[in-house]
């Protein structure tokens, strides 16, 4: 059988592992639920910069078709890391021998998820919070976990309910919603692919009852940026059936700011007010601290380039900041960002060692920081590289860290990427003590996926994972080749 057709079969296997079984399948991190054949092929030729060895359809096609026959519960299975696991450490022991050893506590449960769930409402629904909408419809599956129940949002028209959902089915940057979208302007709901999405209107986030609406103890989620505090954001606690409030921005005074992968386990029951700090701080700081861990980091610059925000004028009028009244589309405009000294509320070890500055630019997403530091440790730019590689493989950052060695790769390349921040391997200057990083990132869906994993966090719906351990492997050596 052909690639193509391979490719082809597995989709009803992906399939159906998530919808009778709670299992989402994918390639060193790469979701393949819902995608197309050729989508499956890319994420195999991907997986070709991921190890020594190729991801070969022939391999992955049959271990996918013995996940099904093993009446699995629910789960996140790497089915990349799983093959090379099964390559490394299978010993003779035939497919389905090895898989039900591997994945023995979810083996013969049917679909079965000890999670609890978590009602989630969206305060606010512009870039992030649509975003966010899509990322949790996606993650929906059994209706365990993070369940999207209501967005709140000021009517702006009195069509306004048909033109939310618009906005959500077509985006400019992130292209059409993958499914169908349903307007029930009786009921005031928007139904996207079986998920029925309360719609709310209320300009008080202290006075909405969620309990009307069945929603009970949810997890508000804040994506207005009007309240940064914990003064503020606490009136979103007097409205009935709020019981947590996450924030998708840097918050103030005492407010945990939480980069996940870095200091999401600080989260803990009691606290009822979090924030998921900026894009670039999710971006930067689990570089960082793989590189402090490994080198020591003296004092370092962070110079973001940075797309333009709805906080910009799209043409030269009043702003209350400094050149932000000049036109975002057709300037590069110099500004301030916090995310150098947010990084230490993450990560306190480099409290004070970091400076940094922003210069937003005339593109509607993805941006770049630029890592100037100065370490305790000389390096080469070959050991630096390789070892971010191996970070984003093989580290408790894969989540976070992605890596690129590509000649040709752009801004618009990065549009959907799941990982916080992309190492530019290829940009790299290391001078013994002076090493310069180039890292890119989606500002707005990257850190979207951020944002949904403090979510989880803090709802503690995280399904198991496997393999749970990886295969500890040489560092490949790697063509210069995008994925």
């Amino acid at each position: 059988m052909g690639r193509e057709a391979l490719a082809e079969a597995m989709i009803p296997v992906i399939g159906r592992l998530y919808r009778e079984n709670n299992v989402v399948t994918s390639i060193h991190g790469r979701s393949l639920i819902n995608k197309s054949t050729m989508n499956i092929l890319k994420a195999h030729r991907f997986a070709r910069r991921m190890s020594n060895h190729e991801l070969l359809l022939e391999e992955t096609a049959p271990l996918l078709n013995a996940l099904s026959e093993l009446e699995l519960g629910a789960a996140a299975i790497d089915i990349a890391r799983l093959t090379e696991k099964y390559r490394a450490e299978g010993n003779g022991a035939s497919l389905d021998e090895y898989l039900r050893a591997e994945l023995a506590e979810i083996v013969g449960k049917r679909g079965a998820d000890d999670r609890t769930s978590t009602d989630v409402v969206l305060y606010g629904f512009g870039r992030i919070g649509r975003l966010l909408a899509r990322i949790l419809i996606e993650k929906a599956g059994g209706g365990h976990g993070l369940r999207l129940r209501a967005i709140v949002v000021r009517k702006g028209a009195e069509n306004d309910l048909v033109k939310r959902a618009s906005l959500l089915r077509r985006d400019s940057v992130h292209g059409s919603f993958e499914g169908t979208i349903r307007v029930d302007e009786e009921a005031n709901t928007i139904t996207a692919n079986g998920v029925q999405v309360q719609v709310i209107y209320s300009d008080n986030p202290a006075t909405v009852d969620y309990t009307a609406y069945g929603i009970k103890d949810a997890l508000v989620v804040d994506n207005t940026g009007r309240w940064r505090d914990a003064e503020g954001l606490s009136q979103h606690l007097q409205s009935k059936g709020a019981a947590r409030v996450l924030l998708t921005a840097p918050g103030k005074g005492d407010l945990k700011n939480i980069v996940h992968g870095i200091n999401h386990k600080d989260i803990s029951d009691d606290d009822e007010i979090v924030t998921a700090a900026s894009c670039t701080t999710n971006a930067i700081t689990p570089v960082l601290k793989a590189i402090n861990d490994k080198f020591g980091i003296i004092h370092g610059h962070v110079e973001t380039v940075h797309s333009f925000t709805n906080d910009q004028n799209l043409i030269d009028n009043f702003h209350k900041g400094d050149r932000r009244g000049r036109s975002a589309a057709l300037n590069m405009v110099i500004t301030e960002t916090g995310a150098a000294k947010a990084v230490a509320k993450a990560l306190p070890e480099l409290q004070g060692k970091l400076t940094g500055n922003a210069i937003r630019v005339p593109t509607p997403d993805v941006s770049m920081a630029i890592l100037n530091l100065n370490l305790e440790k000389g390096t080469t730019r070959d050991e630096v590289n390789d070892f971010l590689r191996e970070m984003s493989l093989h580290s408790d950052l894969r989540k976070q860290i992605d890596y690129i060695d590509s000649p040709d790769v752009v801004s618009t390349d990065f549009v959907g990427s799941r990982r916080a921040g992309i190492v530019d391997g290829l940009a790299t200057i290391s001078n013994d003590k002076n090493l310069v990083l180039y890292v890119w990132y989606d500002n707005e869906f990257g850190y979207s996926c951020q944002v949904v994993r403090v979510m989880e966090e803090m709802a503690g719906v995280n399904p198991p994972s496997f393999p749970a351990r990886d295969v500890v492997a040489p560092i490949a050596v790697l063509e210069t080749a995008g994925a």
